[in-house]
């Protein structure tokens, strides 16, 4: 499994890496063409000293009687010492010294022009038809220390540039992305059954194809959803009308047969035909709670709706049903059609399947939660894990097709709703309940 990444977290560290690792390159290019300059400087300072003290260094030499004198130039004050030189003859006599010369740096035999020792570059020079040599020593150390503070110099300023760069390079990163940001945030906060176009036009050019991509998928969506709610309306109005002619022709031909054995065998078509009308109405809830419109694009009340349908039933089973409602208005993006049909399948499932001599309890709180329950025997764990499957039931001679909690289930599922069915209900040592959070849209 591949592991995404951010777009912006991406950017941002990658052009702060390669903005470091070209400083770093810079620095140590800079650094290599300051060392070569600092050399060449270093050359002629090594040159200019020899020419400079040789003809002072001849004309003491001469000027002694008897060649003697003293070999050691004196030092004004007590200082370091980074250029050190050495006067001999051509036989490697020595002649004068800086103080603080070391005879063993220099080579047995003085020669002109740059050498190097395992510590010194040394610059040699002759005067007097190559009878008297100067040579001039600089420690190497010297000059790999002037390097070293060089190439710090410049590094220094990395250690406050690279976290000033960061910061910089993710603010133009954010700046930059913020409309893609924007963009993905508009999408994510809308509901499911918000099917608008997006808005395109302040994208950047890059991101604009995704957002057409999008808007055209958005569209294919939205005609497929509306032609099979349209089918589905369609098909529940022309599969009613022949199955109620149907069943009126029938209970008419019942009334007029006389045959006692002939009348039941039409009560039992009646029958039949009344219970493919009920059946194909679960089967078009059905159709419509899985076509995905299960919400909308607006708010609605539900208290009202949960009330016309409460009534609907008491009127047809007098007493079965205890409402309790809310004091204030429950607002929900779930479609008003279906909480309609989600809420008459939880409570016929609960008249069909209770007990009798136990009323249904019908109660939405004020923060959305709907709970339908009813008493009866307790559902095993077993078959409560597979009445949500269609034309599933559990053991009970009650009528019914097994599709009013599958119907249920497509609806909160399609709302983004957690349907919860316990057994025994809450509370209680028996019972069977049913509970969603209306407000729990996505």
């Amino acid at each position: 499994m591949t592991s995404r990444t951010s777009l912006q977290k991406s950017l941002g560290i990658g052009l702060t890496l390669g903005i470091t690792v070209l400083w770093l390159l810079g620095v140590t290019a800079s650094g290599l063409v300051a060392q070569h300059e600092m050399n060449e400087v270093f050359d002629s300072a090594l040159e200019e000293t020899a020419q400079r003290i040789l003809p002072l260094a001849v004309t003491d030499i001469l000027s002694r009687e008897n060649g003697t004198g003293n070999q050691t130039a004196p030092a004004m004050k007590a200082h370091d010492e980074y250029l050190t030189y050495l006067v001999r003859d051509q036989e490697g006599n020595r002649l004068l010294q800086s103080h603080d010369a070391d005879p063993r740096v220099f080579g047995t035999l003085p020669r002109e022009g740059f050498s190097n020792t395992a510590t010194h570059r040394i610059y040699g020079a002759s005067a007097v038809s190559d009878t008297i040599y100067i040579e001039v020593a600089e420690p190497l150390a010297h000059r790999r220390e002037a390097a070293l503070e060089a190439g710090l110099a410049l590094l220094l300023p990395l250690i406050f540039l690279v976290p000033i760069s960061l910061l910089g390079v993710w603010w133009i990163v954010r700046f930059s992305l913020r409309k893609v940001v924007e963009f993905q945030q508009s999408i994510e906060s809308r509901g499911a059954g918000d099917l608008s176009p997006v808005a395109e036009d302040r994208l950047p050019k890059e991101f604009e194809p995704i957002a057409v991509a999008v808007n055209r998928l958005l569209e294919r969506l939205h005609r497929a959803l509306d032609a099979e709610r349209s089918f589905t309306a369609n098909s529940a109005h022309e599969l009613r009308t022949p199955l109620a002619t149907a069943l009126a022709k029938v209970q008419r031909l019942k009334t007029q047969v006389q045959s006692h054995q002939l009348k039941n065998n039409v009560a039992e078509i009646e029958d039949a035909l009344h219970s493919l009308s009920m059946l194909s109405g679960k089967l078009l809830e059905l159709a419509k709670a899985e076509g995905g419109g299960a919400i909308s694009q607006d708010q609605h009340n539900l208290v009202p709706i949960l009330a016309m349908i409460v009534a609907d039933f008491e009127g047809q089973v007098p007493g079965r049903i205890i409402l309790n409602l809310p004091e204030r208005e429950v607002n929900s993006f779930l479609d008003p059609d279906a909480f309609a049909i989600l809420v008459r399948n939880l409570i016929e499932n609960a008249l069909k399947h209770g007990s009798d001599n136990q009323p249904v309890e019908v109660c939405m709180t004020d923060d959305g939660t709907l709970r339908v329950c009813n008493g009866g025997d307790i559902v095993p764990p077993g078959q409560l894990a597979l009445i949500r499957s269609r034309f599933a039931r559990s053991k009970t001679d009650a009528t019914g097709s097994g599709l009013g909690l599958a119907i249920a289930d497509a609806i909160a599922t399609g709302a983004g709703i957690a349907l919860h069915l316990r057994s025994p209900a809450t509370g209680r040592q028996d019972g069977f309940e049913a509970e969603l959070n209306v407000r729990s849209t996505t």
